[in-house]
This record gives structure tokens, sequence and C-alpha cells, in this order.
């Protein structure tokens, strides 16, 4: 199969049709799911501490839900305007900023704790059109996420390389901008579960995170993410008072307009019309 990337532009490969099927295809789904819970495993945010999180390429918003599982506010931003409208239809959390994230992130110097991509970063490593320089865009991405995120923050880019020149491109632009990290592989060994993933620290040059590796990780990561997500859910449950604040809090911090909480909030309703 040709790859996506090689068909159209993203604003024009995912269209009305394509967002359509991606957001309701089980499979691509689970991915995403899984991609997004590694990479905010590898940003390693401090624990119980909610933190502000920019999703690059943020699609359908799946990825973002994962990081509300985890209590953390996030704002996405991507290219195509079909996406981001389905994005608003399913209500996500995140605020969402139609752009191209090869002309920079265009935001305040210190404004997110942490950035994160699920399968976007390939994109940029194309010319779709002539004044395409890949080098540059990548380049211009680096650079204004560098100074976007806080003092010791990281940004994680799950992506797919098609070759070997593509993640010699990405990591050299990285840290011609200023970052400092690298490319780390997860199952190195296995053609078909292999993942790339570019790990990149503000704060000087620290130990990079291990990689996973077929003798214990795939089960490990696995359960760990479903522990996380039932744990979360037994102490919250959908649609009670708890849940409902906790969302109404979230949407505060985020400077939407919300309701006051009084003591009818989260009250079930009788039932009667």
């Amino acid at each position: 199969m040709s790859r996506p990337e090689h068909l159209a532009p993203p604003e024009i490969f995912y269209n009305d049709d394509e967002a359509r099927k991606y957001t309701q295809n089980s499979r691509m789904i689970n991915i995403q799911l899984e991609m997004a819970s590694r990479c905010l495993e590898l940003l390693m945010l401090p624990e119980n501490q909610p933190c502000l999180l920019l999703d690059l390429g943020c699609g359908s918003g799946l990825s973002g839900s994962v990081a509300e599982e985890s209590g953390h506010i996030w704002f996405g931003m991507d290219i195509s305007e079909s996406m981001l409208k389905i994005a608003k239809d399913r209500e996500v959390e995140g605020d969402l900023l139609l752009g191209d994230i090869g002309n920079g992130v265009p935001f305040q110097p210190g404004t997110f704790d942490g950035a994160y991509s699920v399968s976007t970063l390939q994109w940029l490593c194309n010319a779709d059109k002539s004044s395409h320089k890949p080098a540059k865009r990548l380049h211009t991405l680096f650079s204004t996420l560098l100074a976007s995120l806080g003092r010791s923050a990281r940004a994680v880019f799950q992506f797919y390389p098609e070759n070997v020149h593509q993640t010699d491109l990405v990591v050299t632009q990285a840290r011609k901008a200023g970052f400092f990290g690298g490319l780390l592989v997860d199952f190195p060994e296995s053609t078909k579960a292999k993942k790339y993933f570019l790990v990149l620290m503000t704060g000087g040059a620290m130990p990079m995170p291990a990689a996973l590796s077929s003798d214990n990780s795939q089960v490990n990561f696995t359960s760990k993410r479903e522990n996380m997500t039932r744990g979360r859910a037994s102490k919250l449950t959908k649609k009670s008072r708890e849940w409902i604040l906790e969302k109404k809090e979230r949407r505060r911090r985020q400077g939407k307009t919300t309701r006051e909480d009084t003591k009818y909030t989260g009250r079930s309703r009788s039932g009667r019309f």
C-alpha cells in the first residue's frame, strides 16, 4: 500500500470521508490510543499534578482523551479542518487550532508543560508544494516548539519514518533547534511491532528512557494502560457528581464559560418529562 503522505497533502487527504473513516475504525482507534499512552509515558510528567499539554496533529481528539484520562489539560493543533470538525462534534475537552505545524506553533514562551504527537511528523518530511523545504519546515516546528515549552519540559513524537534519511533529518533539525535527546525505538527486533519515538528534552542532556522489548514490555505496557483506565473509572463514575465537578473544573482552568456549582449539580433526574 502507498503511504498516505505520498497520496496527497494532509489537509486534502484527511477530507470529510477519510476523517470519518479514521475516527470510526476500531483498529486505528486502538493504535492511536496506545501510541498516545506511550508518548505520555515518555514525557515523564509529575505524578498527581495536572499539566498543560500540546497535541500536535491532534486530529479528532483521540490522543487528547488519553491526556484527559491522566488528569491533564490539552490544546490540539491540526491542519485538517475535517478532523477538527469531528473533534468539535465529539465535544472534546481540549481547545483546538487549525494550522500547519510546519509553519511553527504560535504560542507564548513557556506556555506548555509538555508536547506530544502521534503519526504526524513524517508528513513534514515531504514537499507538498514547491515552497516546502522539509529541513526548513522541521526546523521551524522544533524551534518554535522549544520556545513554547517550559523549563525542563519534554516533547515526544511517535512517527513512521520511511527510511534512515528521514530519521536522520528529524533528529538533526531537532538538535539544531536546541533540543537534547534523540530517537527511541520500541521493539527494534520486530518488523511489525517496531515503533519510532523522537524524545526531545529542553533542560539539558539527560539519560534517554528505556525502550520496550519483546521480552516483557508488550504485556506490561498494555496492562498498565488498562489498569490506569480501570482505576480512574472506579474513582469517578461517569455522570456522577464527582465526575461532573471535575469536568467543570477542567473547563474553568481552560477559561471556558461554565455554570456555577449548586446542590443540584449531578443530582439524578426523576425521568419524568
